[in-house]
């Protein structure tokens, strides 16, 4: 889990991912033109951290190598850290509810 924190931390990570998830499948030029004043070097640098922490996953297409978000990882995250820390809150949420409505 630490790659995957260290992979969301920098801001143009979370740009190519955002990039990923309005639609999957993209090639470096088309990654390179949201990022676009980085070079295509430091795009691929960025990409290599999003790959080592599972978070991009990568197929070649013939000469096009596409992109894919792999949303596993932070859904794992949510699931060991978010969910365990808001149940208690959204459960006094709905106690609050039901006791307002009468139920």
């Amino acid at each position: 889990m630490d790659a995957v924190f260290r992979a969301l931390a920098d801001p143009s990570r979370r740009a190519l991912l955002d990039a990923l998830r309005e639609r999957d499948g993209r090639t470096l030029s088309e990654l390179c033109d949201v990022l676009g004043d980085m070079t295509r070097f430091g795009v691929m640098k960025h990409l290599r951290v999003l790959e080592d922490a599972r978070l991009v996953l990568s197929e070649r297409s013939g000469r096009t190598k596409l992109h894919y978000l792999n949303p596993v990882p932070i859904r794992e995250i949510h699931d060991r850290w978010i969910s365990h820390y808001a149940e208690p809150l959204v459960a006094g949420l709905v106690a609050l509810r039901d006791r307002a409505e009468g139920a």
